[in-house]
C-alpha cells in the first residue's frame, strides 16, 4: 500500500503510532453526495497542487491523438452521455482512449467546444477553490472510483445500500436511469417506468426492463436495528437521486389520494425533502448518527443544471459542523465526532486517465458492471492529517464499510453487495488527538442556503 504525506514529521509520527485498538470511533457520519465530475475533470486546473496525487491535463482519443485537457466552466452549458453504453466506449478495454465517441447531451442553444469530453473546470475565479482547500488541509483519494458502470439512478442505490440489484441474491443489476425522468421514479413511479438490467456478461438485452422498486437490505436496516438515527437529504421526494424511494419496505408505497406516496415509517421520519434542513439540523444540534445529502439542482455540480454554487454548498456545511459550539444539552462537540465524506455519484462523461480497478470480483459479484471511472473523494474529519494523499482502491461501498466498522454493525449483504468486497477507509483517520478546525473560505456561508428557495432544478436529469 502506497501513502503519500505532506505533513509535519511530528504529525507523521503520531500517524504512524496510531494502532487500531486507539482507532477513534465517530458519532455521526455525513455522505454529501455530488454529481458527474470525474478526478481530472474536477481538479485538472491545478494537477500538482499538492504533492503526490494524480491528475492528468492530456488524454488519449480514439485515433490514437493526445488531446490537451482545456477549461471549461463549472457551470457549463452542455453535459456528456453517461450510460454505460457511454462507459464501454471510454473505457474500450482497458485502454481508457473512447472519450471522444461520448456524445454530449442535447442542449438548445449551446455551442458545444471541440473535444468536449478532455475539459477541465476553469477555477481561474475560485469557484472550485473550496475542493481544493478541503483536499490540502484534509484527505484526497487518487483512486476513488464509483461502483457502478452507469449513471445516477443506480450510482445512488449503490451509495444508500451497496448495489443496484433488484433483489437480495440477484446476480444482475439496474444499470441505467428510469426511462422517463419527467415522471417519478421508484416505487411512487408510475406502472410504466422501467429501468435496464444488466448481466454479468454486460449485456443489458438478455433480461427485460423492470419497474424500479426494489426489496433487498440496504445500511438503514442496520442502523435501525442498532438504534443510530439516519436522514436522506433531498431536494424533494421524486428522482433518480431519491435511492430511499426506490427501496420497497423503506417507501412502503400507496395509493393516497389516487396518487402512489411512500408511507413507510422510515421514509416518514427520516426523509427530510429539503437539503438544505442539515444545516440548521447542525445548528440546532440535530444532527442523525449517518446522514446522506444530496444537492438542489442549483448547488449540484451536475453540467448544465448547476449555477456553480456546488463547492461553496458542500463548504458551508462542512464549515457549520466545523464551527458548531458544543451543545447545551451534552456538550458534545460535533468536529470531535463527525467523519465527513464528500464524492460524486458517476464521472458524468468527462475524461479521466486512470482505468477501473478491476471489473468483478473473483467469486462472479459484479462481473459486468463493477466498478465504474474514478471520482473524487475527499475525507474530513478531526483525525484527518492535512494533506494526506491516499492511493489505495476505494468505492462507494468502501464509505458503507466505514459505517459498519465504526458503529460495530456487521455487513448489510455478505457476498452480494460492494461492501463486503470494500476497505473502510481506517487509513485517512490516523492521528490521535483531534486537530482544531480552521474554516474552508467560501464565497456563500450556510445562510445564503437557508434562506434560498428550492430551484425546482433537479440535481441530476440524465
Amino acid at each position: 500500500m502506497m501513502r503519500v504525506l505532506t505533513i509535519s514529521s511530528l504529525v507523521l509520527i503520531s500517524a504512524l503510532c496510531a494502532s487500531g485498538a486507539d482507532a477513534v470511533t465517530f458519532k455521526h457520519i455525513v455522505v454529501i453526495f455530488q454529481e458527474n465530475r470525474t478526478i481530472d475533470n474536477l481538479f485538472g486546473s491545478n494537477p500538482t497542487f499538492e504533492s503526490g496525487v494524480d491528475i492528468a491535463r492530456s488524454g488519449l482519443n480514439s485515433k490514437g491523438q493526445t488531446v490537451p485537457l482545456t477549461a471549461v466552466p463549472l457551470a457549463s452549458c452542455y453535459g456528456e452521455d453517461h450510460s454505460h453504453t457511454a462507459f464501454v466506449q471510454m473505457y474500450d478495454t482497458g485502454k481508457m482512449d473512447g472519450a471522444d465517441k461520448i456524445t454530449p447531451g442535447p442542449n438548445p442553444g449551446c455551442k458545444v467546444p471541440p473535444n468536449s469530453q478532455f475539459k477541465y473546470v476553469d477555477n481561474s475565479t475560485g469557484t472550485v477553490q473550496p475542493y481544493f482547500d478541503l483536499a490540502t488541509q484534509y484527505g484526497f483519494a487518487n483512486r476513488m472510483f464509483q461502483s457502478n458502470q452507469g449513471p445516477s439512478f443506480p450510482a445512488h442505490q449503490f451509495i444508500f445500500g451497496g448495489t443496484s440489484a433488484p433483489t437480495t441474491n440477484s446476480v444482475l443489476f439496474a444499470s441505467e436511469n428510469s426511462k422517463d425522468l419527467s415522471e417519478p421514479v421508484g416505487c411512487t413511479a408510475p406502472s410504466n417506468q422501467s429501468v435496464r438490467l444488466i448481466d454479468p456478461r454486460g449485456s443489458e438485452t438478455t433480461n427485460p426492463p423492470i419497474y424500479p422498486c426494489f426489496e433487498h437490505p440496504v445500511l438503514p436496516d442496520l442502523l435501525d436495528a442498532a438504534s443510530i438515527s439516519w436522514r436522506y437529504y433531498s431536494p424533494g421526494p421524486n428522482g433518480i437521486w431519491v435511492a430511499p424511494n426506490a427501496i420497497r419496505h423503506v417507501c412502503v408505497p400507496m395509493l393516497v389520494n389516487g396518487k402512489l406516496t411512500c408511507t413507510g415509517a422510515d421514509w416518514k421520519k427520516d426523509f427530510v425533502p429539503n437539503q438544505a434542513q442539515v444545516l440548521t439540523d447542525i445548528k440546532n444540534c440535530n444532527l442523525a448518527g449517518v446522514s446522506w445529502i444530496i444537492p438542489d439542482g442549483d448547488e449540484s455540480d451536475h453540467a448544465p443544471l448547476n449555477n456553480g454554487t456546488g463547492p461553496a454548498w458542500v463548504a458551508s456545511i462542512v464549515n457549520a459542523i466545523g464551527n458548531n459550539p458544543a451543545c447545551a444539552k451534552t456538550s458534545e462537540v460535533y468536529w470531535n465526532d463527525t467523519a465527513i465524506f464528500i464524492t460524486w455519484d458517476d464521472w458524468g462523461g468527462w475524461y479521466d486517465h486512470v482505468p477501473p480497478y478491476r471489473i468483478g470480483q473473483s467469486n462472479g459479484w459484479g462481473s459486468g458492471y463493477v466498478y465504474g471511472f474514478r471520482v473524487p473523494l475527499l475525507v474530513v474529519s478531526a483525525y484527518t492529517p492535512a494533506g494526506y494523499v491516499d492511493n489505495d482502491t476505494h468505492d462507494f461501498g468502501s464509505i458503507l464499510r466505514f459505517a459498519e466498522a465504526n458503529f460495530g454493525l456487521g455487513l448489510v449483504g455478505p457476498g452480494y453487495y460492494a461492501d463486503a468486497y470494500a476497505d473502510d477507509l481506517a487509513e485517512f483517520f490516523s492521528l490521535i488527538q483531534p486537530r482544531t478546525y480552521k474554516a474552508i473560505a467560501s464565497k456563500l456561508a450556510a445562510r445564503y442556503f437557508i434562506h434560498k428557495r428550492l430551484s425546482g432544478i433537479p440535481p441530476d436529469d440524465d
